[in-house]
């Protein structure tokens, strides 16, 4: 489906007088997204006008070198799949659904795969035999914490990831966050170090559990290193 100049003007047709920034969190319009429901949908684009200003933001990101994106919203993801498979956005490039699009089951995943997602970052608690559903159901691969900053849990599982390998793969081990307050949260060199010693203990697990276990190799293509 060619989608790209045509209809990316057919969508901009009607104004989205509410939408001025870049997610619902910051739009002029909060009433809805501070209330205590509300919240939940915090991280979705709000109106066309955001959808845009998204498709902009990757472009500039392309244009500095960066190859991977974190996606927040549904729609999204669908756009900017398409755009890639149009030619409209370089075919290098990964597209990563956020864990705060809420998506826990694998009916939910397929959809997210079906849409162009090139990882999955499911709920971040999940237990085993959810992850192994998942795994079932889509060949994306999957994007699992091993552990959690405290403001969205604060777990540590890191002698669940040999398991989580085992029924998950292919799968990232998403490690070092319980070292910061919060998700997004600006780290220092001090946060780095700890958040690498966090993740060398994952690697040790893993080794030592699932010995079987293969490891990406050092710069691996699906990682998509950014060009500098």
């Amino acid at each position: 489906m060619k989608v790209s100049s045509q209809v990316l003007s057919s969508l901009s047709a009607v104004p989205s007088p509410h939408a001025s920034e870049p997610t619902s969190q910051t739009s002029s319009s909060l009433a809805t997204v501070l209330s205590p429901q509300g919240m939940r949908i915090g991280y979705r684009l709000r109106g066309m006008e955001q959808v845009l200003r998204a498709v902009e933001d990757i472009k500039r990101g392309i244009d500095v070198g960066c190859r991977g994106f974190l996606i927040y919203d549904e729609g999204l993801l669908w756009l900017v799949g398409q755009m890639r498979k149009d030619g409209e956005l370089p075919d290098d490039i990964v597209f990563k659904s956020s864990a705060r699009l809420g998506h826990c089951n694998p009916a939910s995943c397929k959809v997210l795969e079906s849409l162009g997602a090139d990882s999955i970052n499911p709920v971040r608690d999940l237990q085993l035999p959810m992850m192994a559903a998942l795994r079932a159901a889509v060949k994306t691969p999957l994007d699992i914490h091993t552990d959690n900053p405290p403001a969205s849990g604060g777990f540590i599982r890191v002698y669940e990831a040999p398991e989580i390998v085992r029924v998950a793969a292919p799968v990232h081990l998403k490690t070092g966050n319980s070292v910061v307050g919060a998700h997004g949260q600006i780290t220092s060199a001090t946060d780095g170090a700890r958040m690498a010693q966090q993740a060398s203990i994952v690697v040790e697990m893993v080794s030592k559990y699932y010995p079987q276990a293969k490891q990406s190799e050092r710069g691996a293509p699906d990682l998509r290193i950014p060009v500098v």
